[in-house]
């Protein structure tokens, strides 16, 4: 499941939910027992020749989109893109009305080529390296599977081995791996978001007796996904437990039903749009300038042939067909250098937008903290030291079946607790969620009463306790003695530590099963205090963040005073800090407002964090997020970079775009450093293109209705072009100087159209001055000495266009301030010997071209100096009015 197809399969769904047929609907109410015979398993689950038969009969658990698409798709893919397809259209119609000429589609052929082959190569890389990329980030699942000697055991496999029969265990925050059918669930809550579009999680239950019939359909909605005994691959737990058996896998499942429907579609970024939106302002340019270049050359010389194939010719330099190739190797090349770094790009595009995020929202644990939780200090209401808290929490921690979180860990440290929690037995639970903040187990020891033991943040457990332990008495408890207990654990989170309440309720057994409800009526005895040490490096990420002009601001569900503490050690100044129950009322504007002068957003729900995410992102930020848990889930999705950690929780990995194999702040700034220069690398490429095709049309036009001849054969182009694009090929191997690097970089359509109109006529400029040269000094004014004529203009436009990579790709002076990486000198220097060198060769004359005498090399070299000079000063200028360069 890719993140950016969430909305098209909702569309697709909400759409068609009701004609799909899946094997997992037609056994929604079939009794246990003929379930597991219909699939051939049991409660024990399969042993390995079951699944080695079953793998092989109906293969990998995997959904078609989620494979990388055939070679031979990708290379056809190549083709597709607006330059390739108008080159290869006036190929063909340079062949129909002058067939005999084979030279121009011979070097458009070339020219295509090497396009569509450097870009098949470089996307059937990237897809290659993807896929190894992502093969280190495996989802699991929990199953029950029979060991060789016959007994069976819990154990988690990648998500891909899954077969028909599989019994599955879930937990909060698990994927969905398969197509389930349930047969026993508690408080299980299942956002099907993925598959419906609806935010609000839905319950769901194993059949009731009322509901099971022998074919499975009794009580069948006509919507397979209000089916509340089944689970659907793709969707995730909110909260809750559940085991149940794998009916259907890979693309027997619903997700897989609609798989053909979503390939390759995803959510356009403003990156996308504005490199198409460019990509046909170049291609409208050419529609209307050639037909008027080849009216003036037909009028003006009546050789309408020729001057048809000199109008194509001109078509052909306009068309900027190295740009799908430039992108795709810009970003390949950048997510490359992050997976040197342990760093995961799922989706290419995000690499972009790193370069472009200019607030990070990041959680506390583990990404400021070292992510190693110690229960410091058990303590008694009074804050004196009670091993009755810890045992309590013991046990809350030992029997719960959810998804056991750091603090669970740190308490189940303390093994020698176990002789006593092996005197109860666990009876129920009550899980976790987001909203009630707690959770809590009921035991029982022996014969006797049951015990629900509940663990959970301050306030909300203090709501609902009754009474509070104060030494051998029970007490009810006050209001000052709430505010006394508050206090208490307001001075712990203020030294740094994070605090939870432990309270119990005995009881005679219900003989039922327990709910939300009973969590009332409970006794305080104590709290937990846990302690979790900000990083070394912490400091250092978030100064090198603020110092590439990246905010940092910390959202976590975590108490407020911690975070604040924290957040000080670590250098990040807060100056304001705001806690959900501040969220929840306000409205977008208010918001909008609160989240502009905040740091610090504490006990925050996950929906809560994705209002700030917008909010950020209505106020023009560009806005990444960094979470690992199930509560970060909708963030990492709002966000226009979502990064995760390969030791999140399932929903939380499948909703980043990138990944850490470290959780490391220090790799983000690397992260963001390379998404800047890889954007920076792009813009280059296109700035020079769009002003260099501006440039070139304007002399065109000029020597079309001046000259007797033309300025330069259709063939004498094309060679000129091609050499022009291999000059380009090594522009994602350059460097941006390190001032552009400090700032985030934004995608701005309005600056391609100015800096066109800026620097176009500047090369304009120069081209009619060697026309002057060559028509007054040289004396090439008739058509007698025409290839005297071209062969100048072949030189001296090859120079120019040449140089401009080194005069644009720096708002600085090139090669005395800022030098280009080694591979763009060689290329840009092996062009330009070349270009020298082709009149003087046997291609000469066999495009048209004669060689020149050394004099005007003079003139070339004194042209290209002045030229070089006027360039630094319009870019002074267009820096002074409007502040940027690239």
């Amino acid at each position: 499941m890719i993140k950016h197809s969430t909305q098209t399969v909702a569309g697709k769904a909400s759409g068609k939910g009701a004609g799909v047929r899946v094997a997992v609907a037609l056994e929604a109410f079939r009794h246990n027992e003929a379930l597991f015979a219909a699939l051939d398993t049991n409660a024990a689950g399969l042993d390995a020749e079951q699944i080695a038969e079953r793998l092989d009969r109906d293969g990998v658990n995997e959904v078609s989109h989620e494979k990388p698409p055939h070679w031979s798709h990708q290379l056809l893919r190549a083709f597709k893109n607006p330059f390739i397809i108008v080159l290869l259209v006036l190929a063909v119609v340079q062949l129909a009305t002058d067939g005999d000429d084979l030279a121009g589609p011979i070097i458009i052929a070339v020219m295509v080529g090497i396009s569509v082959l450097l870009s098949f190569t470089q996307e059937f890389r990237s897809s290659k390296a993807a896929e190894k990329l992502k093969a280190m980030v495996r989802n699991t699942a929990t199953v029950t599977r029979r060991a060789e000697d016959g007994h069976s055991e819990r154990i988690e496999v990648p998500v891909g081995e899954l077969v028909a029969g599989d019994i599955v265990h879930l937990a909060a925050g698990d994927m969905v791996p398969a197509d389930l059918r349930l047969f026993s669930a508690k408080d299980l809550f299942i956002s099907q978001a993925i598959l419906t579009g609806e935010s609000l999680p839905v319950e769901k239950s194993a059949p009731t007796p009322a509901q099971v019939s022998e074919d499975g359909t009794h009580g069948a909605l006509d919507n397979p996904l209000d089916l509340p005994t089944v689970c659907y691959m793709g969707t995730n737990v909110v909260s809750g437990t559940a085991s149940a058996v794998v009916v259907a896998t890979g693309s027997r499942t619903y997700l897989g039903s609609l798989a053909h429907t979503i390939v390759g579609q995803r959510v356009r970024t403003s990156f996308d749009r504005g490199v198409n939106s460019v990509s046909w302002l170049l291609i409208r340019f050419m529609a209307v300038m050639v037909p008027i270049v080849f009216l003036i050359n037909g009028l003006d010389k009546h050789d309408w042939l020729q001057a048809f194939l000199f109008a194509l010719s001109v078509a052909v330099g306009l068309t900027p067909e190295m740009l799908p190739l430039i992108v795709t190797a810009n970003l390949g090349k950048g997510a490359l250098a992050m997976s040197k770094r342990k760093v995961v790009v799922k989706r290419l595009n995000a690499i972009q937008n790193f370069g472009a995020m200019d607030v990070l929202c990041t959680d506390k644990t583990g990404t400021l903290t070292l992510d190693k939780i110690v229960l410091e200090r058990h303590l008694d209401l009074y804050g004196e030291e009670s091993d009755e808290a810890l045992e309590y929490g013991y046990l809350n921690s030992r029997f719960q079946t959810g998804l056991k979180n750091l603090m669970d860990k740190a308490v189940l440290e303390h093994r020698d607790l176990e002789t006593v929690a092996q005197q109860y037995r666990i009876v129920d639970e009550i899980p976790f969620d987001f909203q009630r903040r707690r959770m809590s187990v009921v035991v029982r020891h022996g014969e006797g009463d049951e015990l629900l033991v509940c663990k959970g943040a301050v306030e909300e457990m203090l709501s609902i306790c009754a009474y509070a332990k104060a030494g051998d008495e029970i007490l009810p408890v006050t209001d000052e003695m709430r505010a006394d207990i508050k206090a208490m654990t307001r001075g712990l989170n203020e030294d740094g530590l994070r605090v939870l309440v432990v309270a119990v309720k005995h009881q005679p057994p219900a003989g039922r099963a327990y709910g939300v409800a009973d969590e009332s009526g409970l006794t305080a005895v104590g709290c937990l205090a846990f302690l979790d040490p900000p990083k070394d490096s912490a400091a250092t990420a978030i100064a090198a963040l603020h110092h590439h002009g990246v905010e940092v601001k910390v959202i976590t569900g975590d108490n407020e005073a911690v975070t604040r503490k924290i957040c000080r050690e670590v250098g990040l100044d807060v100056q304001h800090s705001a806690q959900g129950k501040h969220i929840e009322p306000l409205n977008d504007d208010e918001l909008d407002a609160l989240v502009k002068r905040t740091t610090v957003f504490a006990k925050m729900s996950p929906l809560q964090k994705a209002r700030v995410v917008k909010s950020l992102q209505r106020q023009g930020h560009t806005v990444g997020f960094l979470g690992d848990g199930i509560n970060d889930a909708p963030a990492l999705r709002e966000a226009d970079v979502g990064i995760s950690v390969d030791t999140a929780t399932d929903i939380a990995k499948e909703s980043a775009d990138i990944i850490l194999l470290e959780k490391n702040l220090m790799v983000l700034e690397e992260g963001v450093i390379e998404g800047r220069i890889t954007f920076g690398n792009i813009i280059k490429y296109i700035k020079m293109t769009a002003s260099s095709n501006f440039g070139n049309m304007f002399s065109v036009l000029v020597a079309s209705a001046f000259l007797p001849f033309l300025p330069m054969l259709p063939l004498q182009i094309l060679v000129l072009n091609l050499l022009y694009d291999i000059s380009q090929l090594s522009i994602p191997f350059d460097r941006m100087d390190d001032d552009y690097l400090r700032k985030p970089r934004k995608w701005d359509a309005s600056d391609i159209g100015r800096f066109m109109v800026w620097i176009g006529p500047v090369s304009s400029i120069f081209d009619i001055t060697t026309f002057l040269l060559l028509w007054y000094l040289f004396g090439a004014n008739s058509a007698a000495h025409q290839s005297f004529f071209q062969s100048g203009w072949f030189v001296e436009s090859l120079l120019t266009q040449t140089l401009i990579v080194h005069m644009i790709r720096t708002k600085r002076i090139p090669f005395l301030q800022s030098v280009a990486a080694a591979p763009v000198l060689g290329l840009t220097t092996a062009i330009i010997a070349i270009g020298l060198l082709v009149p003087y060769s046997s291609l000469g004359p066999k495009i048209g071209m004669v060689p020149l005498p050394p004099i005007y090399f003079a003139w070339i070299a004194l042209t290209v100096l002045t030229y070089c000079v006027l360039t630094q000063l319009v870019k002074l200028l267009y820096i002074r009015r409007y502040g940027r360069w690239l």
